[in-house]
């Protein structure tokens, strides 16, 4: 049964949204999944969502504060502005505005992963703790920084782009325009991208990988990266020790710049491999300072893919209520 106040949770992504009702302490009571929409655009998207909480709020029993929306774009804090999101193809859209107009009732809009941050604070791997960062290496690499009990924003609401650390000035390319970025040596398209090009080269390194793509190197894949790692493939291997080395000195970047008390690792990528989990801790001891390092935690992510709707269902919580406790 649902307790006395719940909100309404949305990650909405570039082929799918993810709809979920959510009481104030994290639990997803119901939810639903539709295939975006993008074609539509905003005004159809903004429609999907209405339909999705409609049929959740189905019940009469059941009701909500508000809507809180995890997009992976570029947002601008308070309005709930879409700068730009490439997965939906959007630039400047007033979503925000739109969806609490066609849904009768108030939205906030965040970055995705930064939702994903506040689920893992408010109720996952992170609960209890003021200082945190999380790191979520999926397609791509983003995340959260807490410090000192406050989710930091930055001027520009673009806190967070953590997977454009550099950690090699002249390492590949990156989607960002940058070289050298955490994200493109450890994030999953740039995995698969790497295992590609070395098929394509020199075929007879990748010869594990063609066969799991039936000959095609374009369609390698991360997941297959892993399964062959798993198999002890050499190619697989060094690929994935690139990537390792890429999260520690990103981590142990992140570790002396905020000295965080927890750094919590999640996302496709991290749930795909776990071990790295414990890479990244042995390589962040080894490297950053002791005094950051002394009462560091690291750990994988434990809310998996509900991070997302249970972090914007709580910051929806938070933002439209004075005087309820969350969690």
């Amino acid at each position: 049964m649902a307790s006395e106040m719940c909100a309404i949770g949305i990650d909405l992504g570039g082929s799918k949204i993810e709809v979920a009702l959510v009481d104030r302490m994290g639990v997803v009571i119901k939810r639903r999944r539709l295939a975006t929409d993008v074609v539509g655009g905003p005004e159809a998207i903004a429609g999907q969502i209405v339909g999705g909480v409609k049929e959740l709020l189905e019940d009469e029993a059941l009701s909500a504060i508000g809507v809180g929306v995890g997009v992976a774009g570029q947002i601008e804090l308070n309005t709930g502005l879409v700068h730009f999101a490439p997965n939906l193809g959007w630039h400047e859209v007033q979503f925000q505005s739109m969806l609490s107009e066609a849904l009768g009732f108030p939205s906030v809009i965040t970055n995705d992963v930064r939702a994903a941050t506040w689920g893992e604070w408010l109720f996952g791997a992170g609960k209890g703790c003021d200082d945190l960062i999380c790191v979520f290496v999926g397609t791509g690499i983003g995340g959260g920084v807490v410090s000192g009990g406050r989710m930091i924003s930055g001027c520009g609401n673009t806190a967070g782009e953590l997977g454009h650390i550099t950690v090699s000035l002249h390492g590949p390319d990156c989607t960002c325009g940058n070289q050298g970025c955490m994200e493109a040596l450890a994030g999953g398209w740039a995995i698969a991208r790497r295992a590609r090009s070395a098929a394509r080269g020199i075929p007879a390194t990748a010869a594990v990988l063609l066969e799991m793509a039936g000959g095609r190197p374009e369609d390698i894949s991360t997941q297959m990266v892993a399964e062959a790692y798993r198999r002890n493939d050499p190619l697989a291997c060094r690929l994935l020790d690139e990537a390792a080395e890429a999260l520690v000195a990103g981590a142990v970047t992140l570790v002396n710049a905020f000295n965080p008390r927890r750094l919590i690792l999640g996302g496709g990528v991290i749930q795909g491999l776990p071990e790295l989990v414990d890479r990244v801790d042995q390589g962040v001891r080894q490297r950053a300072l002791r005094a950051a390092t002394t009462p560091l935690e690291i750990s994988i992510s434990e809310l998996g893919n509900e991070a997302g709707v249970i972090g914007a269902a709580a910051l929806a919580m938070r933002f439209f209520s004075d005087d309820v406790e969350i969690g």
